[in-house]
């Protein structure tokens, strides 16, 4: 996912979706457990989604 992506969507549209991704990432760290990982790289990209998810939210709350 973009940052221009996160930048267009509204503060709640942002946390719903940090809310999925850090549901995937809790799914993907059960499969990295459990060995049958499809997708190995694929953890490295949902970290890095909540880190600009996070940044961009912190960035829209400061602004007002």
């Amino acid at each position: 996912m973009k940052s221009t992506e996160i930048r267009n969507m509204t503060k709640d549209e942002i946390e719903q979706k940090l809310l999925v991704l850090k549901e995937q990432l809790f799914n993907m760290r059960a499969e990295i457990a459990t060995g049958r990982v499809e997708r190995p790289g694929r953890f490295r990209l949902l970290k890095r989604d909540i880190a600009k998810c996070c940044t961009i939210l912190k960035e829209k709350e400061s602004e007002k």
